[in-house]
């Protein structure tokens, strides 16, 4: 599942759960304050009730003393001792509704009548269990809100970006230069349908730009490859003309060298524009075509004095397109060669790993990184254009072959293709 899109849904539900988590916490607060006060008032009328009840009873009969009941407990201060039975904090109580929390929270009525002082204390314990009852639940309805909300805003997400899911999906699948259908569909949303627009357009200018590079470098390649041809070819008939000294001959067999070099650049170039993956397979002898891509190289080997080592058994075969590891060779074994003025080159093929390791001058840490950009040279008087390890990387990448470079400046390099 792509990453935006991940986080699209996600930041659709959380939002959507963070609303109604809000609306309901921010409506649960007002319940429970609203609750809350509403108990204090009650409380507050019921001592003031029972105060004026004991009031009234005492004059009409002075020598009513109401039993305590169990929350309830009354006192009449100076008409008896009952002041010394009053706890120090509620005898200093002035007339009015007071509310103590000191130990267990009280409410306590206190008036003064015919030079007497009415107290009643009432106990609030059942008032506060039904309030931290109270408080429960609405912190349980919270987290059942919390839960739900998640899980109905992942499936509004869901519902909401399954148009934007199908259209990434879609364009996914797209390839370049092929015929696809149309992005736009007549049952997508306003927006989607406008982005859909959009990548339509996209899509067909980026098939006229292909096609008119292909055809450009279709007729570039033609067109440069012609005189080559005709260069090379008059280079092996005079290369054959015995009455040729040896000085012309080596001048006309470095023409020759020239011409076959660019037309390996031409086709290289051809390659990396096009981005060609051929997607022929068949099976491959790596020995064979090892030998194919060192078979022009062999001249540049023995002017250089450089010793070849080809350790790969003849069964060693791969299912592979072979020109695309032909190319791949190629490239490798012409960098090899080109950094190599003495020693050795050697290839070697174990548990699927294909190593081409030279005794040349080596590649300094910091280049590393950069070798298989295009147009990067570790030195600036490297003959090539930079473009050589690129396009190896590009077909490996292309066909899931890993590419790998070690080097020890001064030492030589090793680069090993892992075919998987």
């Amino acid at each position: 599942m792509p990453s935006w899109k991940s986080g699209l849904r996600l930041r659709i539900t959380f939002a959507f759960a963070a609303v109604c988590i809000a609306v309901v916490g921010v409506l649960g607060i007002t319940l429970y304050t609203a609750a809350d006060e509403m108990e204090d008032a009650l409380v507050d009328q019921i001592v003031s009730e029972e105060v004026t009840s004991l009031i009234e009873h005492y004059r009409a009969n002075p020598a009513y003393r109401p039993p305590a009941g169990r929350n309830f407990s009354y006192h009449i201060v100076g008409a008896d001792a009952s002041a010394g039975r009053l706890p120090p904090e509620v005898a200093a109580l002035p007339p009015g509704n007071h509310e103590l929390r000191i130990g267990p929270e009280r409410h306590i009525a206190v008036r003064e009548a015919d030079g007497l002082r009415f107290v009643v204390v009432y106990g609030v314990e059942a008032h506060e269990a039904r309030e931290q009852q109270f408080k429960n639940i609405l912190l349980l309805s919270l987290a059942s809100v919390a839960v739900f909300a998640l899980l109905l805003g992942y499936w509004l997400a869901g519902m909401l970006t399954r148009q934007l899911t199908d259209l990434a999906r879609r364009v996914k699948q797209l390839a370049p230069g092929t015929s696809q259908e149309t992005m736009a569909r007549a049952d997508q949303d306003a927006e989607i349908s406008v982005l859909a627009h959009a990548l339509d357009d996209y899509q067909s200018r980026i098939t006229r730009l292909i096609r008119h590079e292909q055809e450009f470098t279709a007729n570039a390649s033609h067109e440069l490859r012609t005189p080559l041809t005709a260069i090379r070819t008059s280079c092996e008939i005079l290369l054959n003309d015995t009455v040729l000294d040896d000085r012309a001959r080596a001048r006309v067999q470095m023409i020759e060298d020239a011409a076959r070099r660019m037309t390996e650049q031409i086709q290289t170039l051809l390659f990396l524009a096009r981005e060609q993956g051929l997607d022929v397979t068949e099976e491959v002898s790596l020995s064979e075509c090892v030998a194919d891509a060192l078979e022009p190289l062999r001249g540049e080997l023995g002017r250089k004095g450089i010793a070849l080592d080809v350790d790969i058994e003849r069964g060693a075969v791969l299912r592979l397109n072979r020109q695309a590891l032909h190319t791949v060779l190629a490239n490798l074994l012409n960098n090899a060669i080109e950094h190599t003025e003495r020693g050795f080159i050697r290839v070697r093929f174990l548990a699927r790993r294909l190593a081409i390791a030279d005794s040349g001058t080596g590649i300094e840490p910091e280049h590393i990184p950069h070798i298989f950009e295009r147009y990067y040279r570790a030195t600036e008087n490297s003959s090539g254009l930079g473009l050589g390890l690129a396009i190896a990387k590009r077909i490996c990448d292309h066909y899931g072959w890993r590419l790998e470079a070690a080097s020890t400046p001064g030492k030589g390099s090793e680069f090993a293709v892992l075919f998987p």
